[in-house]
């Protein structure tokens, strides 16, 4: 039994998914996988449940009715990670934006520095994107900004969407009140973790733009993020965010990777 599960939301990926299952399933940590699909029309849930004849104990589909958003379906696979006892938990693209010789690097960043978040870093040692417009970058770069400032979180990749969390910060977090299900609900997470006190590290990774398949983005996600950002922060005004920390697991000390913030 593997102690790591990594999710990655479908929809409309059969150009990706297969290479994408044989690329998690190589990776010396072990980790399961899987795989939300949101009733995609291509035929991705198909191909899935034809891997999963070559992984019966490693790979496993949820598949749902309609699109039903990005965060519903992280916390859908939250939700059956944690029923089924994982310690860690990650999200994924299914694109390949993500490196999944990465994911290596952020199980070591908890599992072995004691973090309860290990964030895949766009930008903790600079820019570090590849195939994007210089439009996107700069959207992308300044809208990270923009959330620090009005956040007050100390992470430079605000809305990376490549993360490890200890399942600690999932038992802690009430995920039926989290508000944002698209591209703001990667900040709301993060701000959650980071308000509730967990250690978080960035690890630097090298991000690169999808080559098959179509983008997710639209202008209705990053406007969701725009002000939802001020929704959140305003929020927080209002609760207070208390664990129990005889509950927790014991932190390792650490000075952390090499190039990453804590």
């Amino acid at each position: 039994m593997s102690d790591s599960l990594v999710i990655i939301p479908t929809y409309n990926e059969c150009e990706n998914i297969e290479e994408m299952i044989e690329a998690v399933m190589v990776q010396p940590t072990g980790f399961h996988l899987l795989i939300v699909d949101d009733g995609s029309p291509d035929g991705t849930g198909e191909l899935i449940k034809q891997k999963m004849v070559a992984y019966p104990d490693r790979l496993f589909i949820e598949e749902r009715s309609g699109k039903l958003g990005l965060g519903t379906a992280y916390i859908h696979g939250f939700r059956w990670g944690l029923k089924r006892n994982y310690d860690y938990i990650f999200e994924m693209d299914a694109d390949f934006s993500h490196n999944p010789s990465d994911l290596n690097k952020l199980y070591l960043a908890c599992k072995n520095l004691g973090n309860d978040m290990a964030i895949g870093s766009r930008y903790v040692t600079g820019v570090n994107v590849v195939n994007w417009p210089m439009m996107r970058v700069m959207l992308s770069y300044f809208a990270s900004h923009y959330v620090r400032i009005v956040t007050g979180m100390p992470i430079s990749d605000t809305t990376a969407g490549f993360k490890c969390y200890h399942r600690s910060i999932l038992e802690t977090i009430e995920l039926d009140k989290v508000r944002f299900m698209g591209y703001a609900f990667q900040i709301e997470m993060k701000f959650l973790t980071w308000k509730y006190g967990f250690k978080i590290t960035e690890v630097p990774i090298i991000f690169t733009d999808r080559t098959k398949g179509e983008s997710k983005m639209s202008s209705g996600i990053i406007k969701e993020a725009v002000l939802g950002v001020m929704q959140i922060k305003i929020g927080s005004l209002f609760r207070t965010f208390r664990r129990d920390m005889e509950t927790m697991p014991e932190l390792v000390e650490t000075n952390g990777l090499d190039g990453a913030n804590s």
